[in-house]
């Protein structure tokens, strides 16, 4: 019997990854790269950044590399713990969710971005950012970039807008799951180029609901070859009761969030 959402399955899950011959790229280098059995480790650091540090160090400890998007938040902004991550060789990111925090307000989004973008690269380089969904808010900050382009800043990439998901396999655990797109506010792939806004048929790659029906497709060779993996950290812990607590939360915020999806439909 395991234990989803603990460390040790996201090790093994890692380790059947490797044992495949898989190869681990940063998200600015995962765009640019042409090699195929890729992985992309994307971190989304909402909460608790030093459950995303034992994340770095067993990625470290296993010469793997991923990306960690950090929030301009108490919650997740850590200077010494995005020192260490960046230190143990992960790219780190810029997790932006301007206009939520300017009640969608454009010109003081745009200041915001580039007030906690410079923050953060007074700690570290900087050259991919990714949109923080915000639940909650109304405002998707995915938006600004209509208005403004976020190259002018120095940055080569943003999930949403630069991955051909047509392509690569996405996999997020959001919903604590990784087949709960319906629990998901913004957490989904879309077409964004050219302007449009559409939601891709995501059907020719498998699903699974559970890290070890990752980890068995993955012994079975039936893992997609391209691959972005979306973490949050702070839902993985050994710890009992932190553990229960993240489960009972999460099936709040799905039933919560459930609302709310079917309040727009």
């Amino acid at each position: 019997m395991y234990i989803d959402f603990t460390r040790e399955i996201f090790r093994e899950l890692l380790v059947g990854l490797q044992k495949q011959a898989f190869s681990f790229l940063p998200y600015n280098q995962f765009i640019l790269s042409e090699n195929v059995s890729t992985i992309c480790l994307r971190h989304d650091v909402d909460l608790l950044p030093l459950n995303s540090l034992e994340f770095a160090r067993i990625q470290y400890e296993l010469g793997i590399c991923g990306t960690y998007y950090f929030r301009a938040v108490p919650g997740s902004w850590n200077e010494k713990v995005i020192k260490e991550i960046h230190e143990l060789g992960h790219e780190i990111g810029y997790h932006y969710e301007c206009l939520t925090t300017t009640s969608g307000d454009k010109k003081s989004a745009i200041t915001d971005f580039e007030r906690n973008l410079v923050k953060l690269r007074k700690l570290v380089p900087v050259n991919t950012i990714c949109m923080h969904g915000s639940p909650r808010s109304k405002y998707d900050s995915r938006e600004l970039w209509k208005h403004y382009d976020y190259r002018d800043y120095g940055i080569i990439g943003e999930p949403y807008f630069d991955t051909d998901f047509n392509k690569v396999a996405y996999y997020t655990d959001t919903g604590r799951m990784w087949d709960g797109s319906r629990f998901s506010v913004r957490d989904k792939i879309f077409n964004l180029t050219g302007g449009a806004t559409s939601k891709l048929d995501n059907n020719q790659f498998p699903t699974f609901h559970s890290t070890m029906q990752m980890i068995e497709a993955i012994q079975a060779g039936i893992f997609p070859n391209n691959t972005m993996l979306t973490f949050h950290p702070q839902r993985w812990t050994n710890q009992p009761v932190p553990w229960v607590k993240e489960y009972i939360w999460q099936n709040v915020k799905n039933v919560i969030k459930l609302f709310f999806i079917n309040r727009k439909a």
